[in-house]
């Protein structure tokens, strides 16, 4: 197996995706960019320790992130470029191995399987009656996987011993965090080109347990929800699949964060769930944004459109642009047209207050009210007005001199513009 994951072809893509992929370098420093000189001098020293089973990758570079709604960190692992390439070469190889094997309820780091349909099954599965659902919650998955629990799962396969011993030293690289070495004894860091297919080679074993017992289920990484008929069926399913999970997998449910729920309090990959109003489909339930979702968008466009940040408008909306396309391919499934108009109101008023802020003076405001189409007398009494910038910018004089027609010539494209667009190509 080591050999062909060391061919050619299969160097040559992984090398071209970790270069697409960019990245911060590792704890050597050396950057993408300088990749391609360093294997040219030093590939075939590495190539020959690789196939001898000498090769000892380099420590992983630790990055704390912080979690959503101030819930603590979470911890990313950075491995070297050289790593990443040699990681990504094993996935390569390892992933239409195990692919079939792979439950077809299971939707993420997969080829050709997204959180749309993801979100989709839960939504069938919900309309057909199973409303009482088990959001399970994997405290740590990421830090508590076991390595020698996982590395029998991999010897089933895999029986070349040179990538086991490879693999095995990739698991237990130590993790440089804030200068200082922390030795790895369980987990398998996120951010490196392995980790998805190792834990989804873990996980499946979840999923072969819950197919086994006739259960509806979605998994996406380690967020996994099971949907059955009762209340009484729900905390029979969460009491046996604890104990699988932790006895079998050698994993942790937390307690906390685990719950057993109807579909109005469901909460799946940024989606909600809301009862239908159509005639005929009593019981049945529509997606939409959730409200964790909608409250992190409003803080990355107030980031954008603060008044305090020195950009030109252009810059702005060339920045919430990109947001908001990206936003709404996500959430596209949701019905959202009346919060988006909503939301739209309100980013037009703070891109209003950007302005008005940067005309700054009395004299500049009457000038730009004047050239906007404005009487001079009008224009002096706003350009002195004692109101605070926000009310001025939710004024009808902002209104119908900063209209939505010039804002859009200047590169504003409102989230309902992209929304019904998207809905309209569909």
């Amino acid at each position: 197996m080591i050999k062909e994951i060391l061919s050619k072809a299969n160097l040559s893509a992984a090398y071209k995706q970790v270069v697409s992929n960019k990245g911060c370098a590792g704890v050597d420093k050396m950057t993408v960019k300088d990749l391609k000189d360093y294997l040219r001098k030093q590939w075939k020293t590495i190539e020959t320790e690789i196939e001898n089973g000498t090769y000892q990758p380099q420590k992983v570079l630790g990055v704390e992130i912080p979690k959503p709604n101030g819930g603590g960190v979470r911890l990313l692992g950075i491995p070297t470029v050289l790593d990443r390439m040699v990681q990504q070469a094993i996935n390569q190889y390892l992933s239409p191995l195990y692919e079939p094997e792979f439950s077809v309820f299971s939707y993420a780091f997969r080829p050709g399987r997204n959180a749309h349909q993801a979100i989709l099954q839960a939504q069938a599965y919900i309309n057909e009656g199973y409303q009482y659902v088990i959001d399970l919650d994997l405290k740590s998955f990421f830090d508590l996987v076991n390595h020698d629990y996982l590395m029998s799962l991999l010897h089933r396969k895999i029986k070349d011993p040179i990538l086991l011993k490879l693999i095995r030293k990739y698991l237990k690289a130590g993790i440089m965090l804030n200068g200082v070495v922390q030795e790895r004894e369980s987990g398998t860091p996120q951010g490196s080109p392995l980790s998805p297919l190792l834990s989804n080679i873990i996980l499946n074993e979840l999923d072969k347990e819950l197919t086994k017992r006739g259960l509806r289920f979605v998994r996406y990484a380690d967020d996994v929800s099971i949907y059955v008929k009762s209340e009484r069926a729900a905390k029979r399913v969460l009491a046996s699949i604890t104990r699988f999970i932790e006895g079998k997998l050698k994993l942790k449910v937390n307690q906390e964060k685990t719950s057993i729920c109807r579909p109005l309090k469901l909460q799946l990959l940024g989606f909600a769930f809301t009862s239908t109003y159509n005639k005929g489909d009593k019981g049945k339930y529509q997606l939409v944004t959730s409200d964790k979702s909608f409250k992190r968008l409003k803080e990355k466009i107030k980031h954008i459109t603060r008044k305090t940040r020195p950009m030109t408008f252009e810059e702005r909306a060339t920045d919430l642009q990109l947001l908001t396309q990206g936003w709404v391919a996500y959430y596209k499934l949701s019905n959202m047209w009346q919060k988006l108009k909503e939301l739209d109101g309100w980013v037009r008023s703070r891109l209003r207050y950007c302005i008005w802020k940067q005309w700054k003076k009395p004299d500049r405001r009457k000038r730009a009210y004047i050239q906007l189409g404005i009487d001079p007398e009008m224009a002096y009494q706003w350009s002195r007005s004692r109101k605070g910038g926000w009310a001025v910018a939710q004024s009808p004089m902002m209104k119908t001199t900063v209209t939505k027609e010039r804002l859009k010539q200047r590169g504003y494209v409102s989230f309902l513009e992209v929304f019904e667009r998207m809905h309209y190509t569909k």
